[in-house]
């Protein structure tokens, strides 16, 4: 009994310290031993995909509890340098021992099962509170999940809980007055970028396999790009905003950021799709592949053609050295990589984020869905209670001053000729040159020191005010190991072109590399 706890006790190291599980050899008299050590093969768990994760869940060789216990023993290690984490659920293994019964008994719900997800805390979870960051709504349960919180479950994902975010998704900094300041797990004095920077420090950090974001003007791929990671910003109506509180619907999208191109397309496949609590979402129908796995092909570049946009660079000359490089990598990959102008774009670029207009009256309504119990009820409220980041003071009082939209008549300028000149513009580049994405660094700054400002440059602004999707991929590192990402945008509802580009460009040249954590 003794030699059997040592190998088991051994087992469980191996699990904890390296990620790996592997296979313990058997003895002669090895009736004696508990018959679980037999299926017990190699699995290096940490930067695993879905993919092969699923692998070694269905043949047995890992279960979700193992691997629920692995990211736990990890957050337990390192989070408290990274401070990425606000929730973690407290039913989190118990969930993962029900979906590993289920497995046995020969259900598997779906492409998710048994993986751990995180969530930006800003989407509804039934069994947890849903916060923005912000100490005001810090004890806050909905009623009910997200419309992509539930499509996540009902494909057998792990919630395995909520991750930090710039308080209300205001910046670019990950800083909340419930969570504090999250670090960037590559240089923990540098910001994650934001304001989904708590998603993308967890998911770098393989606290967790995957997570979802929200980006009203860079949220999912600013934070990816600074932590070398994938991050998809969907068309607008592709994926339902239902169940996640709002900063400017106009603008916001739900979306997964990931290790892998092919991981993000797994959890696409996840959320995207019809809600009739979310209209926009009425433009899916007929616009959603089978599965976004199929465009996942490593010859993808070939033949493909790409614009360039050099207005949209920046001075950082680390950063225009990677974009070179990636420009000289998708042509030995078979595209042709031209450099294109896009028609009106600084006009475009200097139209504001509605963030300013709509905050406040579609916070108000999302108030008003939690219910008797909800802890506020108004923007004024908030204001009111004092539970708020200090950073956010003159950012909330200037947006509970707007009295209406119907009659605000630069708002109303804004919505009707901004997208329609974004997206005339781009679909007048496309066409031009013939091109299935335009190109152009996702941040054209690094990460900044904590403390200071940071800066990421206005290229982000396109896909919001056009609504197209983007992705950004990880295109390499600057000389003091901080990730630099590039920023592919395609056509309305052509996230499969995207997919089939980034996966070619990341197998191509394999530039993710996972943070060294002390």
């Amino acid at each position: 009994m003794g030699k059997w706890l040592n190998k088991w006790l051994l087992l469980l190291t191996a699990i904890v310290l390296t990620g790996s599980l592997y296979a313990v050899p058997t003895e002669a008299a090895g009736n004696q031993y508990n018959p679980v050590v037999e299926r017990v093969l190699s699995v290096d768990i940490e930067e695993a995909t879905i993919f092969e994760l699923q692998h070694a869940l269905q043949s047995g060789k890992l279960t979700s509890e193992e691997l629920v216990q692995f990211y736990l023993e990890r957050i337990e290690a390192y989070d408290d340098t990274i401070n990425s984490i606000i929730t973690v659920d407290e039913d989190v293994l118990e969930e993962a021992r029900q979906l590993d019964q289920e497995r046995k008994a020969g259900i598997v719900r779906g492409s998710l099962h048994g993986i751990p997800v995180i969530l930006k805390d800003n989407y509804d979870t039934y069994d947890m509170p849903t916060t923005a960051g912000s100490l005001s709504l810090e004890n806050s349960i909905p009623l009910d999940d997200a419309y992509q919180t539930k499509r996540l479950r009902e494909e057998g994902a792990i919630i395995l809980g909520k991750a930090n975010l710039h308080e209300f998704a205001f910046g670019f900094q990950t800083i909340s007055s419930l969570g504090g300041q999250t670090y960037n797990p590559y240089d923990v004095t540098r910001y994650p970028g934001g304001s989904s920077g708590g998603t993308a420090a967890a998911v770098a950090a393989n606290f967790v396999t995957v997570g979802l974001g929200t980006d009203t003007g860079g949220s999912i791929r600013i934070p990816s790009s600074f932590n070398n990671l994938v991050g998809i910003r969907p068309t607008i109506g592709l994926a339902s905003r239902d169940g996640i509180i709002p900063l400017a619907l106009t603008q916001d999208v739900g979306g997964p950021i990931a290790r892998t191109v092919e991981d993000a397309a797994v959890v696409l496949d996840a959320i995207a799709g019809y809600d009739p609590a979310d209209p926009t979402t009425e433009n899916s129908i007929g616009n959603v592949p089978k599965t976004y796995t199929h465009y996942l092909k490593k010859n993808g570049l070939k033949k493909a053609r790409i614009g360039v946009v050099r207005e949209l660079f920046g001075n950082d000359p680390q950063v225009n050295a990677a974009m070179d490089q990636a420009i000289a990598d998708m042509e030995n990959l078979g595209a042709k990589v031209v450099e294109v102008s896009i028609p009106n774009l600084n006009q475009i670029l200097s139209y504001p984020s509605l963030s300013g207009y709509e905050f406040k009256f579609q916070l108000n309504e999302y108030l008003a869905s939690l219910g008797p119990d909800a802890p506020v009820r108004t923007l004024s409220d908030i204001i009111e209670s004092g539970k708020y980041h200090p950073s956010l003071e003159s950012g909330l009082k200037a947006r509970d001053e707007r009295e209406s939209l119907e009659d605000d008549e630069r708002y109303q300028e804004i919505i009707t000729t901004r997208p329609k000149l974004a997206q005339e513009s781009l679909m007048a580049t496309f066409n031009e040159h013939d091109l299935d994405a335009i190109f152009y660094p996702t941040s054209s700054a690094l990460p900044a020191k904590v403390g200071g400002g940071q800066g990421a440059g206005s290229a982000n602004r396109l896909s919001p005010y056009s609504g197209f999707p983007a992705i950004s991929v990880p295109a390499g590192f600057s000389a003091e190991g901080l990730p630099i990402g590039l920023e592919l945008l395609g056509k309305e509802f052509d996230e499969p072109t995207l997919i089939k580009l980034a996966y070619a460009y990341q197998e191509g040249t394999k530039h993710r590399k996972a943070p060294e954590l002390e």
